[in-house]
């Protein structure tokens, strides 16, 4: 089993953001389960709790007319089964729900980050989107192309992404790409691009190690995002505004595992989100770190 936790924030980038999708935190445990068929090589089925939280372009706006992107907070549970196939496919299932609005408690934590770190104090979070309740279903296959050409030190793979529920409602596609900073690539049912570094048997950790760093361009289509436009059963959300549907989003980052020990750091980017004078593209930082027991 593999106990991790993620922490996302765009302080990890650059000391003067703080906006946009600001902080996140994620605790997942995974676990290896059976394969079942042949042509499935590995499945992994994990479980994680977390909160995301969303804001203007500066914390510090206590009026309607200096916010470009709502407040906005997002408290989950989630489940999913990734399944790594023979031919170096992979395919994620995941089943979320938990509660968009002053119940995620990100008002709170954001206030509490802020005095921890001696931060100026936070503003605005009286017009954060309204209670919505969130039940998501997330999809993504990764298809592995040029297996022959590309596989001792880089291999890329097409990717698809779906999240359909009350939250989002979203489609992605484009392409991934592994590189091996040290030695050749392990299969991808043994990387850790998609954590899937888990196996049985004794000391099974001992002497393992993996450097690797990808990059993952995609194209999104955003047909939905109740923190941006509100509860999707009502008009109460004193901020929102529409989306624009299509955006280009990219990742960056390397990922180390050595025993059990694992260690990443992304960087990511995301286009313009919605319609206004003010609102940009943005980034943010993920850091990763997880233990195999």
């Amino acid at each position: 089993a593999e106990v991790s936790l993620i922490s996302e924030n765009d302080l990890y980038t650059s000391i003067h953001n703080d906006q946009y999708y600001t902080n996140g935190i994620e605790l997942i445990y995974r676990y290896l389960g059976n394969p079942m068929h042949d042509n499935v090589a590995k499945k992994i089925t994990a479980f994680s709790i977390g909160q995301y939280m969303y804001n203007p372009q500066s914390p510090q706006t206590p009026t309607i007319e200096q916010q470009d992107r709502p407040y906005a907070g997002y408290l989950f549970a989630k489940a999913g089964i990734t399944t790594f196939y023979t031919t170096e496919n992979v395919f994620e299932i995941n089943f979320s729900g938990g509660i968009v609005g002053p119940e995620s408690g990100a008002e709170e934590a954001q206030k509490l980050l802020h005095r921890a770190l001696h931060y100026k104090p936070v503003h605005g979070w009286q017009y954060q989107i309204t209670t919505t309740p969130a039940a998501q279903v997330e999809a993504t296959y990764n298809y592995k192309i040029f297996r022959e050409r590309f596989h001792e030190k880089v291999d890329l793979y097409l990717t698809g992404e779906a999240n359909v529920g009350t939250i989002w409602l979203t489609g992605s596609a484009g392409a991934t790409m592994r590189v091996s900073l040290k030695g050749d690539l392990k299969p991808m049912h043994e990387s850790a691009l998609y954590n899937a570094y888990l196996a049985k048997g004794d000391n099974i950790y001992n002497g393992r190690r993996e450097w690797l760093l990808f990059l993952h361009p995609t194209l999104q289509y955003m047909g939905f995002d109740a923190t941006i436009q509100g509860n999707p059963f009502n008009n109460k959300s004193p901020v929102t505004f529409p989306l624009l549907p299509f955006r280009f989003n990219a990742q960056a980052g390397v990922k180390y595992g050595r025993n059990n020990w694992n260690y990443a750091f992304v960087f990511n980017y995301r286009g313009k989100e919605l319609s206004n004078n003010v609102i940009t593209g943005f980034y943010y930082g993920s850091i990763q770190l997880g233990y195999l027991f």
